[in-house]
């Protein structure tokens, strides 16, 4: 199969169930609202080592917020309710609530569950806070030097998958990492998404376990690593290809994975240098979730 003109490889990415909430940081001004959501993202790249997986949704208007201030919605992942419970707590605890000028909504408030995440950090007040009702939402009002931080008393969550991918093949690496830079920029548009890596690319790669070490959880990907295309027998680097970046994609449902992928591929087919996209799979040990590269288009 071929996408703009690159062959896309018949084949699935292996994706595995996550617990996943979903929350709305609001400031002042965007800037604001970037660094505390930067903050409470971050070292949230993988579970395999990281207390969380987490990352930055997209960006709300004024106009789609409960205070009328301009936000993100971030996602923090984790594999287990308490963990999860935790990460939340801990994230908007040390890092939104810090931060200048911030409040935090719930995002999903249709969520069946909840945790009361809201109800816990209002004890920062030391006596102080007050439960008030704004936007149609119960809100706690913590006294701080600058004024309220405002939080609701609730955090939705869901049970979304983790590990979505696929592979960028490029002649070279200017051109992997500009094709990668727009399959990211691309499935930012998408909502219920995020791409919890560096930038959104993982230049690293993974396979579950070690061949040579088997005390790592994961190791180096040598399948598709270019500069030892000669070493390993079974390579996957074909003729031509001097760097590989993978895109790892979680959701609060498999259809918004999906189309992550479907829009990622696009963009960066669209880059000139790409010589073929693929995907990760490890013959299910990772995860129940086959999402099959050809079934997006």
């Amino acid at each position: 199969m071929k996408v703009n003109g690159v062959e896309v490889e018949e084949t699935y990415a292996e994706a595995f169930d996550i617990k996943v909430a979903r929350v709305l940081i609001t400031a002042y001004d965007y800037y604001w609202a970037y660094v505390a959501a930067n903050e409470a993202t971050g070292f949230g790249t993988s579970v395999i080592m990281c207390p969380a997986e987490a990352g930055i949704e997209k960006k709300a208007l004024p106009s789609e917020t409960p205070d009328g201030r301009p936000g993100y919605y971030i996602q923090i992942c984790h594999m287990s309710k308490k963990g999860l419970e935790e990460q939340l707590l801990a994230r908007l605890g040390q890092c939104v609530l810090t931060a200048p000028t911030t409040a935090v909504f719930n995002g999903l408030p249709d969520a069946e569950e909840k945790f009361d995440t809201g109800n816990k950090l209002r004890f920062f007040g030391d006596g102080y806070e007050k439960q008030v009702d704004l936007y149609g939402r119960k809100m706690w009002a913590v006294p701080m030097m600058e004024g309220d931080f405002l939080i609701e008393n609730e955090i939705g969550y869901v049970n979304g998958i983790a590990g979505g991918n696929f592979f960028i093949l490029g002649e070279n690496q200017p051109s992997a990492l500009a094709a990668a830079k727009a399959a990211v920029d691309a499935i930012f548009e998408v909502e219920g998404v995020i791409t919890p890596f560096p930038g959104g690319i993982v230049a690293s790669g993974s396979k579950v376990g070690a061949n040579k070490y088997k005390f790592l959880k994961a190791s180096t990907n040598e399948k598709f690593a270019p500069t030892i295309r000669d070493q390993v027998p079974d390579t996957q680097i074909p003729e031509g290809v001097k760097a590989v970046y993978e895109i790892v994609i979680n959701g609060i449902s498999v259809d918004a994975v999906k189309e992550a992928m479907r829009v990622g591929i696009e963009a960066a087919t669209k880059i000139p240098g790409v010589v073929k996209i693929t995907a990760g799979n490890y013959g299910g040990k990772l995860g129940k979730h086959l999402i099959y590269l050809n079934e997006l288009f």
